[in-house]
Parts: structure tokens; sequence; C-alpha cells
């Protein structure tokens, strides 16, 4: 069931912001009187789910119906010619005998299209365009038209991030975490250590800009220049390691590198362990070890590290009262307990804020929040093409969306959508697919929208014969990307099942 929400959350979310993308490119080209032969969410190569078109006036719909050729290969003078079917000589209820949009859904979710007349697509349908251009052509409109239909998907994207993210600061306010309230500064594990950080410092500023919230300040500190601490009562400024930013993508503990710190109070006890052995109990508070003050959990694992294999005491607090046992660490540095991660939690919750805002207050802010997520966006290339910090091997497709998304768990079992969740996931995702097509790459939006403006430059149309090789080199790429992006999903499926099979 849990899984079935995160899926149905995926599609709702993908089924939404492709719909509209693609109503960003429908509704300019039918302003400008473009022909528009299919609307379509979800690609739908040999078949459609579902299809319909307005026939005589009366809509007509079919489900599970196999796509039907638009062209027929002739042989004339021994050799062999595609042309466009004859629609006059099909029959009164074949589809393709009629003028209109077929609108429709197809199987493969992974984006939808439009598909326009005179236009070269991803369908790579170019018999068309070798005839002379029609009026109601793509090609055939003025390039400042072609251009406007091309940046209407993005456009929509944009406006649809900046509505919901307004919306969320209205209706929910924004709750957080605030580095400020950290009073006794971050713990930071190994990865974060290589980075720069040190347990103790108070994050005030990420690329000289103020850095009020932990949630995105775990992330945008993996894509800084440099990081502005307050340690041990000083303002410090330093570059980020990238070998640190890879230690940590290499750990998957990409949020995780810094937590807030809270006391070393035992909660679970592994058997046939240095812990249990010594005589530790649940709920005993480890205060000193060797005679060296521990006011905190981190403060306990650092120092087992020291003293690896080594004889160690420990001061701890027991119903209110002190002892000292005496326990051996494994060569490892461990003692075989795991901290009690509710009073973690309680002191982290001693840091949350909520911030509330007006109607007029959330128009500006829904602005700014999407900004900030394009901008952290383009900073993620940083991090992807660094040879250094691999971050091209965590790229995530589908199967890692799926996992990531979130379901809320009711005290009786009972499951349901976390909704708030769900729409800042939904505008997250929209500024991304703004991003990701005006990228200019052939096969992408940013493609088309390079060609029309070196149009307008130069006043000269780019040559036919270009556009198609570059719209097949785009594809390839394309392609080529979602491989990338997949086998990066298969390849972490693979290893977490047999990693829980070991």
């Amino acid at each position: 069931m849990e899984l079935a929400l995160k899926i149905f959350q995926f599609i709702l979310s993908i089924s939404i912001l492709v719909t509209l993308h693609e109503i960003g490119h429908f509704l300019p080209a039918k302003w400008f009187k473009t022909k528009v032969d299919k609307f379509f969410l979800f690609f739908d190569p040999y078949f459609s789910i579902f299809a319909m078109k307005k026939i005589n006036g009366k809509w007509q719909y079919k489900f599970f119906s196999k796509n039907q050729p638009t062209e027929v290969e002739l042989e004339i003078n021994g050799k062999k010619v595609t042309q466009p079917i004859d629609t006059s000589a099909l029959p009164e209820d074949d589809w393709r005998r009629h003028e209109g949009v077929k609108y429709g859904i197809g199987w493969l979710p992974m984006g939808g299209y439009v598909k326009i007349a005179g236009m070269v697509d991803e369908s790579m349908d170019t018999e068309q365009l070798k005839k002379p251009a029609q009026p109601w052509e793509f090609r055939a409109k003025p390039a400042w038209q072609r251009l406007i239909i091309m940046l209407g998907g993005v456009t929509v994207n944009f406006f649809l991030a900046w509505f919901i993210y307004s919306c969320l600061s209205f209706f929910t306010g924004e709750t957080f975490h605030d580095n400020s309230k950290f009073e006794n500064g971050i713990a930071v594990s190994d990865a974060g250590q290589k980075m720069g950080l040190k347990t103790g410092d108070k994050i005030l500023k990420i690329d000289g800009k103020p850095a009020e919230r932990m949630e995105t300040s775990s992330i945008n500190m993996l894509f800084a220049n440099n990081v502005t601490v307050l340690r041990d009562g000083k303002e410090l400024t330093f570059p980020i390691n990238e070998d640190g930013v890879a230690e940590v993508l290499h750990a998957n503990e990409a949020k995780l590198y810094f937590m807030n710190r809270f006391p070393a109070v035992v909660d679970i006890l592994t058997p046939n362990m240095p812990a249990i052995q010594a005589g530790l109990k649940k709920g005993d508070k480890i205060v000193g070890i060797n005679g060296q003050k521990t006011e905190f959990y981190d403060q306990v694992t650092d120092a087992l590290k020291t003293n690896k294999g080594g004889e160690i005491s420990l001061d701890i607090i027991r119903n209110d009262q002190p002892l000292t046992i005496k326990a051996k660490s494994t060569p490892e540095g461990k003692l075989g307990f795991g901290p009690n991660f509710q009073l973690a939690q309680s002191y982290l919750n001693k840091s949350e804020t909520t911030k509330s805002y007006t109607f007029l207050q959330a128009i500006p802010r829904g602005f700014t929040r999407t900004i900030d997520v394009l901008t952290m966006q383009i900073k993620q290339f940083k991090i992807i093409f660094n040879t250094k910090t691999q971050g091209y091997k965590k790229v995530g497709g589908p199967i890692a969306i799926v996992n990531n998304m979130h379901v809320e768990k009711s005290k009786d079992g009972s499951l349901s959508i976390d909704w708030e969740f769900f729409w800042g996931f939904t505008a997250m995702f929209s500024v991304w697919l703004a991003f990701l097509n005006l990228i200019p790459i052939p096969g992408l939006d940013g493609g088309h929208v390079l060609f029309t403006l070196w149009e307008i430059i130069t006043r000269k149309p780019v040559p036919q014969k270009i556009l198609e090789n570059a719209q097949m080199v785009g594809v390839i790429f394309l392609l080529g990307l979602m491989a990338l992006i997949f086998g990066n999903d298969i390849v972490k499926v693979v290893a977490q099942f047999f990693s829980q099979k070991n």
C-alpha cells in the first residue's frame, strides 16, 4: 500500500506538470493559427491507453488503440518512396480522414508532447518538411511567434512553481530548523569534517549569504565555494573541500553529514558487545570517558575512536546517581550501544521555527523560493560533472524519485499522502523541468529556442538539414542520458537487494 501511494503521487505530479507544460505550447500554437495534430500525456509508441477526437461536432473515444500510419511506402520508377496517405480515400469512421487534434494518454510515463505541423521534433517525422511550407505550419510562422510557442512550456512551469510556493507559504507557512538556535553548534560526521566543518561550529553564511535553515544549508554547502562559521567565538570563512563533498555523496549522507548535538543516553544495547558486558543499562547517561567530560553523544564517539581496542573508564549517571564503570572498546572503537533518538529529536525540535506569511507577503516569497530552487539546481552541475565528486553516479530517475516520496503513517497504522510534501515536490520538479527544457540541446525546447534566436539575430533561417541532424544528435544524447539515469536506478535496486540478502 505504501509503495502504491508513492507511485500514485509520482504519476499524479508528472501528469500535472507535463499536461500544463504542453498546454504552454498548445495555446500559443492555436493563437497563432498553427495546426496541432496531437496532444498527449505520456508517450505512445505503437499504441495509446486512451485517445479522443472531435469528429463532425461529436467526441469519439478509443481505449488501447493501435497507432495508425499516416504514410505509405510506394514503389515509383523502381524506387521506394514514402508518401502521405490519401485520407480522402479512407472510410468515414477512420479518424485520419478528419482534421482536428487527437488528444490522448500514452503508456510510457516519460513526459508528453504536442505534435505541431511543420516542426522537427522527437518523432523525427521529416517527410512533411520536404514539401513547400503551408501557412498553417510551424515553419511558416514568423520567428517571434515560433519563439513564443517554444517558450510557452517552460513559462508555464515557472509560473506554476511560483503559484504553488506562494500557496504553500500562505496556507501552511514554512517550518524549518533555525541554524542560529543550535546553541552548542553542530555535530559533524567524518565526511563533513573533510569538507572543512568541525563539531561545535555554528553555520552563519554560505557563499556570503546568510544561512538560516538547516534543511537548505545541508544541500547548499555541497555546491558552495565557501562557508562562514562561528568557531571558538570567532568568525571563520573557508573553502569547501571537494574531496569531502565526494565522501558525503559516496556515503549517501547528503542530509546527515551534520546534525544537532544531544546528550549520550543509552537506549539500545547490542548483545555480546562491550557495553552490555561492562554493565551499561538502558537510560544510562554517559558524561565522561577516561576522566574527560563528554556532554554530547558526538564527544563520546570521538573519544571512543581515539581509544580503539583500549580499556576505558565510563562516567555515567544512572537514576540521578553518578557511577564509574570499566569497559574495553572494539578494534573499531565501538562499545555496542545506540543513543536515545527520541531525545535527539527533542533537542532538534528546540530549533524548529515556523514562519507565517500574509497573502501579499506570500506572493514575493513564492517567487524567491522559485528562484532559490532554480539556483540550487543550476549549482548541482558543479558536482554532477566534477571528476572528483562524481555526482553523476548519484543521479536518480523515476525509481529513486518514487522511493523519496513521502507517506504519512498514523498511530493506527493507516497510510495517507503528505500533501504539503507533494505540492512542494511538484513545485520543485516544475522548476527542474523548466530549467532542463531550457538547456540548449537539440531535442529540448532550449534547442529550438537557440536556433530561433539565431534566425532572429542573423535574419537567416537555419538550414532544414542542419535542424534534422541536430535533432537526431539531441535525441541520441537524451537517450544516453536516460540510459545513465535508469542504469543508476537499476544498480541501486540490485545493490540494495543483495545487501538485504547478506
